[in-house]
């Protein structure tokens, strides 16, 4: 594999990796269970039937900077 078709894959991972979790997301909700969701500082239970439930307040995220090191305590 070349170095071209490398890169040109690494790219496609975002976009293909979104349509999973998003799948994913669809194929727990149709099955009657929650899921949870980050959304406006927020962590939110999703259910099937569209209701959203506060559960936790949290930090806004973080920018990640290529080649930062952090400490997971």
């Amino acid at each position: 594999m070349s170095d071209q078709e490398i890169k040109d894959l690494e790219a496609s991972f975002p976009a293909i990796s979104g349509q999973a979790f998003a799948h994913a997301r669809e194929r727990v909700l149709a099955s009657g269970q929650s899921v949870l969701e980050s959304r406006d500082g927020m962590i939110f239970e999703v259910f099937p039937d569209g209701r959203r439930v506060p559960v936790k307040r949290i930090d806004p995220p973080r920018p990640a900077v290529p080649g930062t090191i952090r400490e997971i305590r």
